[in-house]
């Protein structure tokens, strides 16, 4: 089984959903035949490095006031705590994250497309990182298991990696995604939004289900009878034959 996340840093909801799906998929019976992809995909490709401009800075525009961006804050911070995370909105730093992307690519040539994945996401909102400067990058790959200065020499050639972090953008668009973290199973089934680990593990049993169905047999047994079976632990008393 084949999971596509589309996903990016900067989306609060990628992470709290990522937490959601791990949460499932320790749940799953058959999680080691599932395998996991992430994709880029950038809220904002506009979006400025970091510049000094705080998360609720940012976001006040948006909310048209004080108090409801502050009441956005809070509940997204109490969503985060619900699953285990924390977050650290006071001091995050809002930036472009097309290089995190990138790096996020040249990881995956590396196996360590997860690693990185886990470490951007918990750098930008629980360590308040600046996760657009590359020198920062460089650390966090180190951090996840990727040598430092061959994480640079990808940092600073602009062209290393772009169109890998391009061919998701359009490929997403195909599917129509205007939004994040967006899911797709075996390319037939998506799942958005950062949904609760139920809903993910009832997506997973529903697709697997389809593709691997209970094989249906003929039963040839003289006695059918439940009081000759033992099943959950108990076993039938068997009737009397006189």
């Amino acid at each position: 089984m084949k999971i596509e996340v589309w996903s990016d840093v900067a989306c609060p909801f990628c992470y709290i959903g990522k937490q959601n799906l791990e949460k499932a998929l320790k749940q799953f019976l058959f999680k080691d035949e599932v395998k996991v992809e992430y994709k880029s995909f950038e809220l904002d490709p506009s979006a400025p490095v970091y510049n000094g401009q705080s998360y609720y800075e940012k976001l006040l525009p948006k909310f048209g006031g004080s108090e409801q961006t502050k009441q956005f804050l809070e509940n997204l911070t109490q969503s985060a705590k619900e699953v285990g995370l924390i977050f650290n909105l006071e001091g995050l730093k809002p930036t472009n994250t097309f290089d995190s992307h990138r790096l996020t690519k040249w990881a995956k040539t590396k196996g360590k497309e997860a690693d990185i994945s886990e470490t951007l996401l918990y750098a930008h909102f629980t360590d308040s990182k600046d996760v657009g400067d590359h020198e920062t990058l460089a650390d966090l790959a180190e951090a996840s298991g990727l040598d430092r200065q061959e994480a640079l020499k990808v940092l600073n050639d602009k062209s290393l990696y772009a169109d890998e972090v391009r061919s998701d953008q359009i490929e997403a668009k195909r599917y129509g995604i205007s939004g994040v973290p967006f899911l797709i199973i075996n390319q037939k089934y998506a799942v958005s939004g950062a949904q609760p680990a139920e809903a993910f593990l009832e997506a997973l049993n529903k697709v697997w289900e389809e593709v691997n169905p209970l094989l249906k047999l003929k039963n040839l047994s003289v006695n059918s009878e439940d009081d000759t079976l033992c099943s959950d632990g108990s076993c039938g008393i068997p009737t009397s034959k006189k």
